[in-house]
């Protein structure tokens, strides 16, 4: 019997800089769903990747002195390995700076071009560069981005325009007649009300501000607009050929089963990418999942906080498996969910060291101990026994209909709750009583075999989300991971089979204040300027010149405590045209850059700006000075002379630092 298909990608990692463990949430989701998946006996392929162009791209790999091929090849690197890291299963890993996509992306730029699609003009809106798109006044929120809340400027230039208002009743009508298609159905409402029922404008396709693109070939002054670009991997990564040649494979596999993606960039798939495929008459993928955000710490990123995860530095500390653990367990079905070292220490302790690693370390070494490790089915059963089996029996149903509905964390609890009702059962019919009753030696082996039962189904069934615990857990038990089928009965595990005679540990046990030391040392927390030093050091220096300042009105703690201070880093720095006093720099700060106008021109050049680890003021309400938007104020000393001097950390520290 031919097996059923099931096509699924996730969305494809922006190759600005190395992905953080929101980013690399997805890809373990995904994983997760292809590998039960699987499981359940579909022929899966799996598709991930990065996408490589854009704007941001090319201003990243200027600053970093090199050509944008490069900096794309090192980042893509990364995130194949960080992808390699955490074991997801994929099929593909697309790049979008393959030469087989970009040619077909040029054909599919040419085929909506002449059959009126795609037109050219000319475009004047406000332009977001960190999110790559095109607004409108009124699609701004609080004078910003409706996407990333940052600040957009007034853009102008030539562009070729998708006509988007030709498909959106069509698109309406799919999503009114496709429950299932947009999910969780916030998404969907957020959609319709937000961006198809108001009415779609026409859609900026290409650019010609920047080079780093896939060229129009009929057109070489534009580069094709990065979500025309990207998007289309979904169908060029299996084949897709837009002169009738596509391959067996596409033809197999599409439409796509599931997009996985972030919520943020859900407009772009469930909008954009719908209305390309009408175009191109191609079926719709059938279902589009937004997930929520993984939010680190309180959602602010801080690395002087320690709050910035990775999944390398993670797995370093709990090991892949335990990572993999907490970010699908902890991520809710439609709301936004919170990684903290403290909370992946206490979930490390109790569910995995605790609930399941103490549960089969127990039970093989009591097998081993009463039994020589040989466990078999005397068949000396009672009530208590019923239970058991009923919830080992239930689990693979609970868990494969929260996998249905794409409820990955409620199907990891199921299995928990398979592994604490063994740990119950072990409560109840206390073995180590039954051990001291040579006549009750048969219903002891009976209980030993029944737990041995239990946990070698919730591993089976753990293995779609921690496979190598699964692997590890099945090797100790000297058994093979059991199908979703053959867990329909209990008591498949082969009666007299023996288990290793030395169980591993599986998750030992940490100690939190052991781990945030360590952490300490990998973040050092930037030192607290509101301490009073030792009140030597406050004294002049014989000599030493002083000033005096006229002082203001004194503060509170809590007015102090809106102004948001970071580290920054010069990436660019430029002088601001018709002004004698002002430089314009380009400031990194975390994952941001932000444009900042400084009075410094007269203490420092451009060029000797760039590089500079400076102290930014970083939410002072934007500003325009001399024209030029300033997002933010760089912090320097004033002598008597008035001469100017950045006030820049004492000690290296990494960009975003929070200053405190």
């Amino acid at each position: 019997m031919e097996k059923k298909k099931f096509y699924m990608t996730t969305a494809i990692a922006y190759t600005s800089g190395k992905p953080h463990i929101g980013n690399t949430y997805e890809i373990i989701l995904a994983d997760a769903v292809a590998r039960f998946k699987r499981a359940q006996g579909y022929d899966v392929f799996f598709q991930t990747g990065t996408d490589e162009h854009g704007q941001k791209i090319e201003l990243k790999a200027a600053e970093a002195g090199v050509t944008p091929k490069e900096y794309v090849d090192k980042v893509a690197g990364e995130v194949k390995r960080i992808w390699d890291l955490v074991n997801a299963s994929y099929d593909k890993f697309i790049r979008t700076t393959d030469a087989d996509h970009e040619k077909q992306v040029q054909k599919i730029f040419k085929k909506l071009y002449d059959q009126g699609d795609i037109y050219k003009g000319s475009y004047e809106g406000l332009y977001c560069t960190p999110c790559e798109s095109f607004w409108t006044e009124s699609q701004l929120v609080d004078g910003k981005c409706p996407d990333c809340g940052r600040e957009v400027k007034p853009a102008k230039e030539e562009a070729y325009f998708f006509r988007m208002s030709k498909y959106a009743d069509r698109l309406i009508e799919h999503i009114n007649t496709h429950p299932e298609f947009i999910q969780p159905v916030s998404r969907k409402n957020e959609m319709m009300n937000n961006f198809l029922l108001p009415g779609l404008q026409d859609l900026c396709v290409s650019r010609t501000s920047f080079k780093w693109g896939i060229p129009v070939d009929f057109d070489d002054r534009h580069v094709v607009y990065v979500w025309l670009d990207a998007l289309t991997n979904y169908i060029t990564g299996i084949g897709y050929d837009c002169d009738g040649a596509s391959t067996e494979q596409f033809k197999k596999d599409w439409p796509a089963d599931l997009h996985l993606i972030g919520k943020d960039i859900i407009r772009f798939h469930t909008i954009y990418w719908p209305i390309f495929l009408m175009a191109l008459d191609l079926p719709l993928p059938k279902q589009i999942f937004g997930h929520p955000w993984l939010l680190q710490g309180d959602g602010k990123m801080s690395k002087s906080k320690g709050n910035v995860l990775y999944a390398d530095e993670l797995a370093d500390f709990f090991g892949v498996d335990a990572v993999r653990y907490f970010v699908l367990h902890e991520m809710p079905f439609d709301n936004d969910g919170v990684i903290t070292w403290e909370l992946l220490v206490e979930r490390l302790n109790s569910d995995l060291a605790n609930t399941l690693g103490n549960l089969v370390n127990r039970t093989i070494s009591m097998s081993n101990k009463y039994f020589g490790g040989i466990v078999a089915n005397k068949g000396v059963e009672e009530a208590v026994d019923e239970e058991l089996k009923a919830v080992v029996l239930e689990t693979p149903k609970k868990v494969a209909e929260k996998m249905e509905k794409l409820r990955v964390a409620d199907a990891i609890s199921e299995i928990f709750v398979l592994f604490k009702r063994c740990n119950k059962y072990i409560d109840e019919t206390m073995p180590w009583a039954l051990a001291k009753d040579e006549s009750k030696k048969d219903r002891l082996a009976t209980v030993l075999y029944h737990l041995v039962e239990g946990i070698t189904i919730g591993a089976s069934l753990l293995a779609s989300f921690m496979p190598e615990t699964s692997e590890k857990i099945l090797a100790q038990l000297n058994t093979e991971k059991r199908s979703l089928e053959d867990m329909e009965k209990f008591g498949g595990y082969p009666s007299g089979n023996k288990v290793t005679d030395k169980p591993e540990i599986l998750f030992a046990r940490l100690d939190l204040k052991e781990v945030m030391e360590k952490v300490e040392k990998l973040h050092p927390p930037v030192e607290d300027a509101s301490q009073e030093k030792p009140a030597e050091d406050n004294k002049a220096k014989a000599g030493e010149t002083v000033i005096d300042i006229e002082p203001k009105e004194e503060i509170t703690f809590e007015e102090f405590g809106k102004m948001q201070f970071q580290v920054g880093e010069i990436i660019a720095c430029e002088e601001v045209k018709k002004s004698k006093k002002l430089l314009c720099s380009q400031v990194k700060i975390g994952n941001q850059v932000k444009q900042i106008v400084s009075g410094i021109k007269a203490h420092y050049s451009a060029q000797e700006m760039v590089g500079k680890k400076v102290m930014v003021l970083v939410n002072l309400k934007p500003a325009k000075l001399a024209g030029v938007m300033s997002e933010g104020m760089l912090l320097c000393a004033e002598d008597e002379k008035g001469e100017l001097a950045l006030m820049v950390p004492e000690k290296e520290m990494p960009s975003g630092a929070e200053i405190c």
